[in-house]
């Protein structure tokens, strides 16, 4: 075991462990039900390491196309979510027969985009999950492609490696692991990258990955997943799920697939959330601003803004972007959308002079502010 993944692997508590479609299909396209046994297996056994493991499974709709003899994903949304419906149900039984052997039953939870954007809801994931750790059971989740229709249509989630990330962060889990069918990360050259200690720098050594046939994320979707962690203080690897007891043998730090290293300050939950939650509308700030919440840790004020979008509410998040439209930070408004046009760029005396009582000082706080 090499120092840095000794490091960040030998304290390992709470693992969330994604398994991708392709993964989990045969060489006929059909879901794998050998291999689900041996991933149940591995992770029976980290259980006895008294390690936390929470699964995020695709396969969903693969699942649901060979169920019913389809040859293809059909076109229709009603269509597809019935897909899903029948092959979310055919999943879960495979799952729940691979755990079978190991005495641990199954907690099937299924999210969409919104149970992340919403605090409330986004906190009782977490609640629900924890306890499903407690009652002895092993959560097993999966986008609600039956409902949800911006999910399945616009791929939102990138084949559950963001909803992975998500769900880290929301558990606070040490380590994040995504089981794919190669090695980890490739470089230009084809080589698995070992370590990455900087998302943005490790996008420059990589190749574009392929989608596959099955599956609908790519590696963009890895780094993306892989910078929400590593920002919110936890590590992630990206690993061939195919390789010989790969998930015990990975978490006894072997040099397996590639580790993104975290960034050595944690989060809170509440800026995990901020950060993880879609924004409801943004607001451009200009140089001096983006000097001050990036360089200087201050505030938002109504003087550095110069432009608002969208429609959003007090306390809705919102996307701080500077003036060539790169997102720098995320937060928390104080003022609702109308009030945030009125004092775009006003000194505080005016702010408090146009408003009255229902005036702050900052539009967004530091404490309730996320650099991205």
């Amino acid at each position: 075991m090499d120092a840095t993944r000794k490091q960040h692997l030998n304290t390992v508590k709470t693992v969330v462990i994604k398994l991708g479609t392709q993964l989990l299909s045969d060489k006929d396209g059909r879901l794998d039900a050998a291999y689900v046994g041996e991933v149940a297996r591995q992770v029976a056994e980290l259980r006895q390491r008294k390690i936390g493991v929470t699964i995020v499974s695709s396969g969903a709709v693969g699942a649901g196309l060979r169920e019913l003899n389809l040859p293809k994903r059909p076109h229709d949304l009603a269509k597809l979510q019935a897909v899903a419906a029948v092959g979310q149900r055919r999943l879960m039984d495979v799952w729940a027969d691979a755990f079978e052997p190991f005495t641990l039953p199954v907690a099937q939870v299924l999210l969409t985009r919104e149970d992340i954007d919403d605090r409330t809801r986004f906190l009782n994931v977490r609640n629900t999950i924890h306890a499903a750790h407690e009652l002895g059971a092993i959560p097993i989740v999966n986008e609600n492609d039956t409902i949800s229709t911006d999910e399945i249509v616009k791929i939102t989630f990138g084949d559950n490696d963001i909803l992975a990330a998500l769900v880290a962060s929301a558990l606070r889990a040490d380590l994040l692991v995504l089981l794919t069918v190669v090695n980890g990360v490739l470089d230009a050259g084809g080589q698995t990258v070992s370590l990455v200690e900087n998302v943005a720098q490790g996008r420059e050594l990589v190749r574009a990955g392929e989608r596959s046939a099955l599956g609908k994320g790519g590696m963009n979707s890895k780094f993306e997943a892989a910078k929400m962690v590593t920002d919110a203080g936890e590590a992630l690897i990206v690993a061939n799920g195919r390789d010989e007891n790969v998930l015990p043998r990975l978490l006894a730090g072997e040099a397996l697939g590639t580790l993104f290293v975290p960034s050595p300050k944690k989060r809170s939950s509440r800026s995990r959330w901020i950060g993880a939650a879609r924004p409801a509308g943004s607001i451009v700030v200009d140089e001096g601003a983006v000097t001050a919440l990036t360089q200087r840790n201050r505030s938002l004020l109504a003087a550095g803004m110069t432009k608002v979008s969208g429609m959003f509410v007090a306390g809705d998040v919102v996307s701080i972007v500077d003036g060539s439209g790169k997102e720098i930070a995320r937060g928390l408004s104080n003022y609702a959308s109308e009030d945030a046009h009125k004092i775009c760029g006003k000194k505080t005396a005016e702010v408090h002079a146009l408003l009255g009582d229902a005036a702050y000082d900052e539009v967004v706080h530091r404490d309730n502010l996320v650099l991205c």
